[in-house]
């Protein structure tokens, strides 16, 4: 328990990373990281952002980079990783942060042509929408818990002179690309129909291609189906695969009666509501629901993913049949989930969609609407040639909804009270060709918005989502440094941590914030109050600016080295400080207990200055770390975290966390861990009370086992059972309040 409260407490005093795990960021497809601290509509233009590094792939990426940030990589040590899937049927998992040999920590393929196991020539589907290979497609999902990374790889396999076509499910390490025990196993789906007197409909492999992301819901992965160009006999499939074993668990047809219901959705995966129903949009298709009939071609799907699938609801727009004739398909987007604040009373689950016909549908997610001749009159909202044709998915950020259709810019439309606006309130100054664009968007939660969009022209584009007519960078302002090099339909952007990952037909490109060329002034404060002036020597600080780190690393350990950790250094009055946490955005770092008075901060990185700041060290300042809603970093006796639910006894010993107590004694070299036997108390005084009486203090000093924290162990005096502030003292100097329980 003691372990978990210094991660709880040290959590608070680092920003958490950003994991991409999924296709647009989560479940809901809005395409929204609201994590996103460093890059700001303040810092990203061509004089401060551009092209970092790239690495080589060996084929078109037309999966999403996922990203997952202090990964044990085997032999390798903790990186933050960014995974690029390939229609070469590859998977690299490379450093996210600096290309170092310019190689992948690993990478796998699924390949053996001296056996006859190659990728699927496009010529061989008649179909020239991927070209000239087919192998993996849709973006992987990776499960943070078991370290695992799905997908699935389409091969072809000649032996003696005949060939055969195979879809595999693989489920990877994420750290060593291994496969897991049971992987992988070959995708066959089957079920009854109806439309041949019973005929059974079966996935003929040939005939698909594994185009939307894939899914990962309370323990299954779901994969889902489209065709090759409307090429022979298809429906749309989605088919669940336990997690642990890759059983097939479940399977859904959504045209069983008749066929070519393909889900495109132009890569998005399927959106899950927090009822975990699962949304997906079929293309074309037979529809004979208004007979009863289970065929949804042409349609908006809800399914029940407990217990299997099943249809929950649908919506099939009134003019279904000419959309299918004529092949300007709902299906060739997936849809966004809307947050509440954009809903009202009648309508609060929203969520929106459009196709090549350039239809907004704005959908009540409890009640779709099924179908009404004539017109969509039953649905939330239908807005006619709103847009060109949608290729991928909206976003949804602020009460805006982000599209991008082939021919038109970037378009903003705001939603309120459940009524979108008819006409974009800002549109993008390019215009995109086809297929359009999926824009994605990074924000530091409600604010600093950027949406971020791949074109046709071989182009990264970012514009402030506040006013798209803003374009506050594009890769062809210097394209000597920024050139992306080639594009993929369909592709989007991964934004992570202050960089943004894009993928092309032979690499992959990674953008973020240049090295300044000029030292900039940092903020240094207290690491438990952010208090400027209580700095003390041998207490841990924070340090903010820009471009502090080359990425984001931990101390691997005691004692804390006084070198560099991600690639930063830093000295306070020339004597180095050992740094606990760099990022390029903040480091944490202990002050030497060597350092007293004024005192001049250098921060360092990749062997340039980065930036300076005078401080003034006392010889106390003492700090007490808290947790959320204020209350005091602390143990109880029995070492449970005192909250109001785990209050402290009257009379028992309660520890407090804190830091700032100055010099110690016996005395511990700085970056080295406090000892417990003999304990290293505090030289100075240090007194405590609780609800305004006097706590009597029993060990104030170094936390044993840790550097620049400290322990203050107080008996709780007689008091109400309540929650009472706590404070401690050394001399006149006193801490910041927190609050404890007692009972």
């Amino acid at each position: 328990m003691r372990n978990l409260l210094l991660v709880t407490l040290f959590a608070a005093s680092v920003p958490a990373q950003v994991s991409v795990l999924t296709y647009q960021y989560d479940l809901s497809r809005a395409g929204v990281n609201r994590k996103e601290t460093e890059l700001t509509p303040g810092n990203v233009d061509v004089n401060h952002f551009g092209k970092l590094f790239s690495y080589s792939v060996d084929g078109q990426v037309y999966a999403q980079p996922l990203y997952m940030p202090n990964l044990n990589i085997e032999g390798k040590g903790k990186h933050n990783v960014v995974f690029i899937a390939t229609e070469h049927d590859s998977v690299y998992a490379f450093d996210a942060d600096t290309p170092g040999d310019g190689g992948p920590l690993w990478a796998v393929n699924f390949l053996n042509p001296a056996s006859g196991i190659t990728t699927v020539p496009a010529s061989d589907t008649g179909c020239n929408q991927i070209v000239p290979e087919i192998g993996i497609t849709g973006t992987p999902v990776i499960d943070p818990q078991s370290g695992t990374i799905y997908l699935v790889a389409m091969t072809k396999e000649t032996s003696k002179g005949a060939a055969s076509y195979v879809h595999r499910l693989h489920a990877l390490d994420v750290s060593s690309g291994q496969e897991r025990p049971g992987s992988p196993v070959v995708i066959q789906a089957s079920t009854p129909g109806t439309g041949d007197g019973g005929s059974v409909d079966v996935l003929i492999p040939r005939n698909y291609k594994q185009r939307p992301g894939l899914l990962l819901l309370n323990g299954v992965v779901y994969t889902a189906w489209s065709s090759h160009c409307d090429g022979g006999v298809y429906h749309g499939w989605l088919l669940g695969y336990d997690a642990q074993n890759l059983n097939q668990v479940a399977v859904y047809n959504d045209t069983p009666n008749g066929g070519l219901g393909s889900f495109w959705a132009g890569g998005a995966a399927p959106a899950v509501d927090a009822a975990s129903n699962i949304y997906l949009v079929s293309a074309n298709g037979t529809w004979d629901a208004r007979s009863g009939g289970a065929d949804l071609g042409e349609s908006y799907i809800k399914l029940a993913s407990n217990g299997g699938l099943s249809v929950a609801d649908y919506f099939t727009p009134f003019n279904q049949q000419i959309l299918s004739d004529d092949d300007v398909d709902t299906g060739s987007a997936g849809v966004a989930l809307l947050g509440d604040e954009a809903g009202n009373a009648a309508h609060p689950h929203l969520m929106v969609g459009a196709g090549k016909e350039g239809r907004i549908y704005v959908l009540d997610r409890d009640h779709l609407g099924g179908f009404e001749e004539g017109a969509d009159s039953q649905i939330v909202q239908s807005i006619p040639d709103a847009i060109s044709g949608l290729f991928g998915n909206p976003a949804y950020f602020n009460r805006t909804v982000y599209f991008c259709g082939s021919g038109d810019g970037v378009e903003a439309f705001p939603i309120a009270n459940a009524q979108m606006a008819p006409q974009p309130s800002s549109r993008s100054p390019t215009q995109y060709g086809y297929p359009g664009c999926v824009p994605t968007i990074s924000a530091n939660g409600a604010s600093d918005g950027i949406v971020w969009t791949l074109e046709s022209s071989e182009t990264l584009h970012a514009y402030d989502a506040s006013d798209l007519s803003h374009e506050l960078f594009h890769s062809n302002q210097n394209p000597g440094r920024d050139s992306l090099g080639s594009y993929v339909k369909f592709s989007v952007p991964t934004v992570a941590n202050g960089k943004v990952y894009a993928a092309t037909e032979d690499a992959l490109v990674v953008y973020g914030l240049l090295a300044p060329v000029t030292t900039a002034p940092l903020t240094v404060s207290n690491a438990a109050t952010g208090d400027p002036n209580a700095i003390a020597a041998g207490s841990i600080v924070s340090i903010y600016g820009q471009d502090l780190a080359g990425n984001t690393a931990l101390a691997a350990g005691y004692p804390i080295p006084d070198g560099t950790v991600g690639g930063s250094s830093v000295t306070i009055n020339g004597v180095a400080a050992p740094i606990f946490y760099a990022s390029p955005g903040q480091l944490n770092v202990q002050v030497p207990f060597e350092v007293s008075g004024p005192a001049s901060v250098v921060v360092s990185a990749g062997g340039l200055p980065r930036g300076s700041a005078n401080i003034t060290v006392q010889s106390a300042a003492p700090a007490l770390f808290d947790l959320p809603q204020g209350r005091a970093a602390a143990l109880n006796a029995d070492s449970s975290i005192n909250s109001t639910d785990q209050p402290a006894a009257v009379g028992s010993l309660l520890s407090l966390y804190g830091t700032g107590l100055g010099a110690l004694s016996p005395a511990v070299p700085t970056g080295a861990p406090a000892g417990g036997s003999p304990p290293s108390n505090a030289r100075q005084k240090v007194t405590a009370t609780i609800g305004g009486l006097s706590a009597t203090v029993q060990f104030a000093g170094g936390a044993p086992g840790y550097a620049g924290l400290d322990q203050i162990n107080v008996f709780v005096p007689q008091l109400a059972p309540g929650n009472y502030p706590v404070q401690i003292m050394m001399g006149s100097v006193a801490s910041n309040i927190a609050t404890v329980a007692v009972h």
